[in-house]
C-alpha cells in the first residue's frame, strides 16, 4: 500500500474524531483524497480592496480589518448575527442567518480579520452576507519571503467546529505534502505530452495547486491538472468506442432496394436539407461496414430526425431485416406510429404500434406478426422491451429522446435478436452543447442536424411582464379567433410542488373567467393526474375540442398540434434555458406565424434575464444550449445529472472546451496509432488506467 492510499485518520493532527467528520462531510477517507481535495480560491495577501472603494452591488470583495461590533438581532427564524468591520477609509456591515450561535463564540471584537464575500444592498447600504473570516497569517521571519498566495477549501460548519476550517485543511495538506517525495505521485503523461503541451509535472502540479507563490503556479497546476482529468476521461471513453467496434460485429446492410428507392424518390413530401442527406450518408457507412452502429442525431425540434429514422428503418427492410423504433411516451409513440405510418403509405410497408394500453387480440396479431415476419416496423413503447416481444429478425433499434431510457433498458433491446444485436440509432431533441456530447457520448457515433428544413417559419418571441397581460390575453383571443390554438404553462418545480399546483388551479380558473364557455373550451394537464385522464385532455386539445391547454412540464416532450401557434409560459424566469427552449418546440409545427409570449415578474436576476433575453434573441437549439451550460454548468442540463462523469474535481466543461477538445484529439491519435497502449512510451498510461480502473466513472454501454 502506498502512503498515498493510507487512512486520513493516521496522518498527523487528524485522529478517529476528525477522520470521521472529514469522511461524512467530504468525504475524505484516504490521504489521496485530501490531496485532491482543491481550494476554489485563494487569498492574495498583497491585494485587498479598501471599503471606500466598494461601489457595485454582486461585486466580490476582500477587505483586511477589525471586527467592531457583535450582536444578535431578531428570533426563531428571523435570527441573525451582524457585525461591523471597520478599515481605514470607512465601515462596513457583515450578516450571518446560519450557525450563529457558533460564530458568535468564535469571533472576537477588536481582533483583525480578512474578510471575504459577494456584496449586497440592502435599505440604501453595502453590506456582505456570510462573508468567510479569517486571522490574518503571521509575518514570515525577517530575510525570508513569504508566499503571496493562501489556498481557501472547501469546508463545512461541522469541520470548522472540529478546527478543520480552511487554515485547519491547510495545515493538514501541509503536512501531507511535507511527508511525500516525488515518487510517491508518480507521473501519469509520457514526456512527449508535458513537452508537447508544456504542461508540468505531476508532482510540481500538486504542490503549485495547494502552495502556489503567485498566479501564474496556481494557473500552471490547473492547466496540468484539468488536462489530465479531462485526457483520461476520454482515454477510457474511447477505448470503450474502440473495443466495441472491434469486438461486435454488426449486420451488413448492402442494399439500398425498393423500399428506400422508392420511398426517396416518389414518397417523400419534401426535398432533404444538407444536414438530413450527410446524417444519412454517415449512417450509411456504419451499416455496410460489418460493425455495430451506436449512433446518436442530435437535432432541433422539428429538424426532421423522424424522416431520417424511417429511411434508415427502410434500410433494413431493404435487406430482410425488421425496425423498431421506441418512444417515452404513448402519445409520443402514437405520433411516430401515425406519422410514419402516412409517409409509407402504398409502399407495402406493415407498421404496427405496441404499448401497456394495447391488449387482447389486438396485442396477440401484432405478437404474432412480429415472431413470423411479416410485420416491417414496430412503433411503441418501453413495452417493446419485454420478454413476450420476439422479432423474427430484428436489424435496427431507434429510441427517441434517449435520456428518457436507462441503460439497462437500453441494453435489452440488444438481446431481441439471437443472431447479433441490432443496430442502434439514438435520437434527441435536445440540443447539447459541443464539449457535453464529448464526454456524455464520447463512446458514441455523434450526428447533428443542424438546418432546418427551408419553409419553417421561426417563432416569434416576447418578453411581458404583468403590466401587458391585458394585452396578451387580447393577442390569444385574436389567434383563437383565426383558429388556432394556445398553450400556457406553468412551473412545476418538485421542492414547491403543492403550491405549484396550486398556482396551475387558480390560473386555470382564471382564464376559464376570462375565457367563458361555450365560446371557448380549456383543458388542463397536470404530473398528478392519471394516464388516462392526461391522455384523454391531450386528445381532446390534439382534436381541436378545446382551443386553449394549460400545462405543467408534461407536454414538454410529446404531442404534436401544428395548429397551436401561441405559447405562453408563466413564470419563465424559473425555467431552465433548454427547457424553455422543449417548450417553445410545441408550436411553429404548421404553416402558421407562431409565438411564445415570456411571462415573468419585473424583478429579474441577472442570469434569469440572461435567460430570457437569450430566448428572444435566437431560436438556435446550439447557442441557446452552449448558453445554458455557461450559466447553469453541466449537472443541471436536461438529463445529465445521473451522469458521475461530470462531477470533476478540477475541470469546467462550460469554460474547459479548448482543453476538452485538445485531450481528446490527442487520445484519438495514441489510440489510433496504439490501441493497447502496448509501446514503452504509454506505460504510464496503461499502469495509470489499471490503478484507477476500479474507480473510473465511465458510462461505457450508452446505447
Amino acid at each position: 500500500m502506498t502512503k498515498l492510499d493510507a487512512n486520513i485518520e493516521y496522518l498527523k493532527g487528524v485522529g478517529p474524531q476528525r477522520a470521521e467528520t472529514l469522511k461524512t462531510e467530504l468525504g475524505i477517507f484516504t490521504c489521496r483524497d485530501l490531496l485532491f481535495h482543491f481550494p476554489f480560491r485563494y487569498i492574495d495577501r498583497t491585494k485587498f480592496h479598501k471599503i471606500r472603494d466598494v461601489h457595485n452591488e454582486g461585486e466580490s470583495v476582500q477587505l483586511r480589518g477589525t471586527l467592531r461590533r457583535l450582536e444578535t438581532l431578531g428570533e426563531g427564524k428571523a435570527k441573525r448575527l451582524v457585525g461591523t468591520l471597520r478599515d481605514e477609509t470607512g465601515i462596513m456591515e457583515m450578516v450571518w442567518f446560519r450557525s450563529v450561535q457558533w460564530l458568535e463564540k468564535s469571533l472576537v471584537v477588536g481582533k483583525e480579520y480578512i474578510v471575504f464575500g459577494r456584496v449586497s444592498e440592502f435599505n440604501g447600504k453595502f453590506n456582505i452576507p456570510h462573508p468567510e473570516m479569517e486571522e490574518p497569517p503571521p509575518a514570515p521571519p525577517s530575510g525570508e519571503a513569504g508566499g503571496g498566495f493562501d489556498p481557501v477549501y472547501p469546508t463545512t460548519d461541522r469541520l470548522t467546529q472540529k478546527g478543520l476550517d480552511a487554515k485547519g485543511l491547510r495545515k493538514l495538506i501541509r503536512t501531507l505534502l511535507d511527508g511525500l517525495s516525488a515518487a510517491d505521485i508518480p507521473e501519469t503523461l509520457p514526456d512527449y505530452l508535458l513537452g508537447q503541451f508544456r504542461l508540468s509535472s505531476r508532482w510540481q502540479a500538486l504542490n503549485h495547486i495547494h502552495f502556489p507563490e503567485n498566479q501564474a503556479e496556481v494557473d500552471g497546476a490547473t492547466r496540468r491538472l484539468k488536462f489530465e482529468e479531462l485526457f483520461f476521461l476520454q482515454l477510457r471513453l474511447l477505448q470503450v468506442r474502440t473495443r466495441r467496434k472491434d469486438t461486435m460485429r454488426g449486420f451488413v446492410f448492402a442494399k439500398l432496394g425498393d423500399y428506400f428507392n422508392q420511398f426517396f424518390q416518389e414518397k417523400l413530401p419534401f426535398e432533404l436539407t444538407g444536414a438530413q442527406k450527410r446524417v444519412l450518408k454517415e449512417i450509411r457507412v456504419d451499416l455496410l461496414s460489418g460493425k455495430h452502429m451506436n449512433r446518436l442525431v442530435q437535432g432541433d425540434v422539428g429538424s426532421g430526425k423522424t424522416v431520417v429514422a424511417l429511411m434508415t428503418m427502410l434500410m433494413a427492410l431493404d435487406n430482410d431485416f425488421q425496425a423498431c423504433m421506441m418512444a417515452p411516451t404513448e402519445i409520443l409513440a402514437q405520433q411516430h406510429f401515425e406519422g410514419i405510418t402516412v409517409l409509407v403509405g402504398e409502399l407495402g410497408v406493415n407498421v404496427g404500434y405496441l404499448s401497456g394500453s394495447v391488449k387482447g387480440k389486438k396485442r396477440e396479431a401484432i405478437l404474432t406478426q412480429l415472431a413470423s415476419g411479416e410485420m416491417h416496423i414496430v412503433i411503441g413503447t418501453h413495452a417493446l422491451i419485454e420478454d413476450w416481444v420476439q422479432f423474427k429478425n430484428l436489424g435496427i433499434s431507434v429510441i427517441d429522446e434517449q435520456h428518457r431510457f436507462g441503460v439497462e433498458q437500453r441494453a435489452r433491446l440488444w438481446a431481441k435478436n439471437p443472431a447479433g444485436p441490432p443496430h442502434v440509432l439514438v435520437m434527441t431533441a435536445t440540443p447539447i452543447p459541443r464539449t457535453l456530447a464529448m464526454t456524455l457520448y464520447g463512446d458514441l457515433d455523434v450526428s447533428v442536424i443542424d438546418e432546418l428544413p427551408p419553409g419553417r417559419k421561426p417563432i416569434t418571441t416576447m418578453h411581458k411582464t404583468e403590466h401587458h397581460r391585458l394585452r396578451v390575453q387580447g393577442f390569444m383571443r385574436e389567434e383563437i379567433a383565426k383558429g388556432r390554438q394556445v398553450y400556457v404553462v406553468y412551473p412545476m418545480i418538485e421542492e414547491t410542488e403543492k403550491l405549484d399546483l396550486q398556482n396551475l388551479m387558480s390560473g386555470f380558473e382564471a382564464l376559464s373567467r376570462d375565457f367563458p364557455p361555450p365560446e371557448y373550451q380549456i383543458s388542463i394537464v397536470h404530473g398528478k393526474m392519471k394516464p388516462g385522464d392526461k391522455d384523454f385532455e391531450m386528445q381532446r386539445f390534439v382534436k381541436k375540442e378545446t382551443q386553449i391547454m394549460v400545462a405543467t412540464t408534461v407536454i414538454e416532450v410529446g404531442v404534436n398540434v401544428p395548429n397551436a401557434s401561441v405559447m405562453v409560459i408563466e413564470n419563465a424566469e424559473r425555467f431552465g434555458l433548454s427547457q424553455l427552449h422543449q417548450l417553445r418546440g410545441r408550436v411553429g409545427r404548421g404553416a402558421d406565424q407562431s409565438f411564445c409570449v415570456l411571462m415573468t415578474g419585473h424583478k429579474l436576476s441577472h442570469d434569469g434575464r440572461e435567460r430570457i433575453q437569450t430566448m428572444v434573441q435566437t431560436t438556435d437549439g446550439f447557442v441557446i444550449a452552449e448558453t445554458d451550460l455557461r450559466l447553469r454548468g453541466p449537472g443541471n442540463i436536461e438529463g445529465t445529472q445521473q451522469s458521475g462523469m461530470l462531477r470533476f474535481l478540477l475541470a469546467d466543461l462550460a469554460r474547459d472546451g479548448q482543453i476538452l477538445a485538445a485531450a481528446r484529439d490527442v487520445a484519438t491519435q495514441i489510440l489510433e496509432k496504439d490501441p493497447g497502449l502496448a509501446m514503452p512510451e504509454h506505460a504510464r498510461l496503461r499502469l495509470h488506467l489499471a490503478s484507477e480502473g476500479k474507480d473510473a466513472r465511465v458510462w461505457s454501454r450508452i446505447s
